[in-house]
């Protein structure tokens, strides 16, 4: 029997690069800019939508810094931050059971 939750949990966060979005922003508050570099292979268009999807459900904050220059940062919201002990769980769990793969680019 499928847990709904579960389901519904993986169908979000089984994105691409998003569970590894949070992951990243558990550092603290990062620029657009900065995230594209912390995420290797992860192109600008891709990281606009997932940090838009991020935002939309209330996992991350956006906010925009007055300039010169204007800038914008991204942070986890308490409901974000909230995921970070089963992420890190996650990322444990992996390193312990799954195997490297050869050939294939890691997100980070």
């Amino acid at each position: 029997m499928c847990d709904q939750g579960l389901a519904r949990a993986f169908a979000f966060l089984g994105k691409r690069w998003s569970g590894v979005l949070l992951g990243t922003l558990a550092g603290g508050p990062a620029g657009f800019a900065e995230l594209g570099r912390a995420l290797p292979g992860i192109s600008e268009s891709m990281l606009s939508d997932r940090l838009g999807e991020l935002c939309r459900v209330g996992l991350v904050s956006r906010t925009v810094r007055e300039g010169p220059p204007v800038g914008v940062s991204y942070e986890l919201t308490e409901r974000g931050a909230a995921l970070l002990p089963a992420l890190d769980a996650i990322a444990r769990w992996a390193h312990e059971n799954l195997p490297d793969q050869p050939g294939r680019a890691d997100a980070c």
